[in-house]
Parts: C-alpha cells; structure tokens; sequence
C-alpha cells in the first residue's frame, strides 16, 4: 500500500501542471531570498565594492571588519543588548497578560463581558499613530519618557493577542475547568496548571507576534528615547545610516545584525506558531 502512493505521488509530482506549479513556487521563493541572500553578501565585502557596476554577487575578499565597526565603534553592540533586553521582557509579560485576559474572556463570567469585548474589538480599526500623542502625554506625566518604562508599557497587552487566546480558549470544555475546581484548584492554580498548558500553541504564536513587534519596533523608541546609551537596535542603526550614508557594506551588516535573531527564532518555532495561528483563527 505504502509503495502504491509513493508511485502515485511520484507520478502526479512529473505531470505537467504539477511542475509548472511547482516551477512557479521555486521561483517566487527565489525572488523572496535573494534580497536576504544579497544583503549577507555585500555584508562581507569590501568598503565600495557594491557600489562597482555590474555588483559582484559574491565578495571577491570576504572580510569581517564591517561587523568588528558596529559592534566596536558604533554602539551597535549596545544598542543590540538593549533591543534583546526590551524584546524579552516584552514577549514574557504581555503573552502572560494576554493570556490571562484571554481566558477570562473566554470563560470567566462577569458583568459587561461581551460589551467591554466588543469595544476592545472595535478599537482595532483605530490606527495607532492615532493613540501616539495621548500616550506620549500620559507617559510624560508619569515620569517614564527616555526609560525603557516608555517603551515598555505600550507593548505589555494588544488587542489582537486577547482575541487570539479569547478564540482559542473557547474550545477548552467546560467540564475540564469544573472538575479543577471541584478537586479544590483555585483561580490560579487552575489557569497557571490547567488552562496554560492547553493553551501552548497560541502562546507560542503570540511570543512570536510580540518578539518581533518589540524587536522591529523604531517609531515608538524614537520618539520616547534620547539618551543614545538606551536606543535600541533599528534606531542606532537609522543614526548611523545618516553618518555612514555612502558605505553600502556596513549598512548591510548592520541589517544582517537585525535580520538574524528573528530569523532563527521563526525558524525555530514556525510549527507552533503555525499550528496556534491557525487553530486560534478556526475556532468558535
């Protein structure tokens, strides 16, 4: 049986539509990575060697000296540490606060539940820039601009996150939660023994969401830091591009840098975050 649909699948993959689909799809997925592709390459170049027409698609002398510049002279270093530091803190409390408030909306009862839900809905047509000036304004009277506090507190709960836990928490049976509770768990041994386990995938998705929101992040960190010893990653960078404007290299290094880390970690957890992005959209 198994050796009859290995030849079936190896005779549907040799049709002609199968390869002309599959043609078309290797050849997307080359237009997708060759930015990534080229931007490694002049990373390892020589100074003005991207710039010679036709540019080499290969460095003639790889060098590592553009990465030794950031990481030595330009505060890249730092300005790394910083990002890996707010990202962090940002994915672990707000997939913990979405998390809790997911949940809450999906199967605590309270008075105004489906109300104050469909307002938190609804506030998603709201364009952030909109929300920009006021939360300046209250981070100011709170004392917190030119701290990571300032950057911190926008990304500790998103809308998007609740909805995601809310969907994908409905589906944990009710009787599940009760038995919990008649064994004598209380509200937080349930959540943190019971309900988190369940909800790894879509926890898994959301770290993911926040990660990169927090590690790609340059206009809220922009307009909330000045002091240069606590500007994060894309920041430093865009400062050192305006000083830097002609060296194509050390630009691309700079990229390559911020690229990576996020790279690895979808890479690392593309099946969770596929399997809760999909489980979290499909359920009722």
């Amino acid at each position: 049986m198994s050796r009859t649909t290995s030849l079936s699948a190896a005779s549907s993959f040799w049709r002609p539509s199968s390869l002309l689909v599959n043609g078309l799809l290797l050849l997307a997925a080359l237009a997708a990575l060759f930015p990534l592709f080229w931007m490694l390459s002049v990373s390892f170049m020589q100074t003005g060697a991207a710039s010679s027409l036709p540019p080499p698609l290969w460095p003639q002398d790889p060098t590592l000296a553009h990465y030794r510049q950031l990481l030595s002279q330009g505060g890249i270093g730092r300005a790394f540490v910083n990002s890996l530091g707010l990202a962090l803190a940002v994915t672990c409390i707000s997939t913990l606060f979405n998390a809790t408030a997911g949940y809450a909306f999906a199967k605590l009862q309270f008075a105004g539940r489906d109300r104050i839900f469909a307002l938190l809905i609804a506030a998603l047509v709201i364009p952030g820039q909109v929300a920009m000036l006021p939360l300046f304004l209250m981070l100011k009277n709170l004392g917190l601009i030119n701290s990571w506090g300032g950057v911190l507190v926008p990304g500790l709960a998103g809308i998007f996150g609740i909805f995601l836990v809310r969907q994908y928490a409905r589906s944990i049976p009710d009787e599940l939660i009760e038995a919990a509770r008649m064994d004598g768990a209380g509200e937080f041994r349930l959540f943190f023994s019971v309900v988190l386990p369940v909800l790894k995938p879509v926890l898994v998705t959301l770290a993911v969401f926040a990660f990169l929101g927090s590690w790609n992040d340059f206009m809220w960190p922009l307009i909330v830091l000045t002091d240069g010893d606590l500007l994060t990653l894309p920041v430093a960078l865009a400062s050192l591009s305006r000083e830097h404007v002609q060296d194509s290299e050390l630009m691309m290094a700079g990229a390559v840098i911020t690229v990576l880390p996020v790279l690895l970690l979808f890479v690392a957890l593309q099946r969770y975050y596929m399997q809760g992005l999909l489980m979290g959209a499909v359920k009722q």
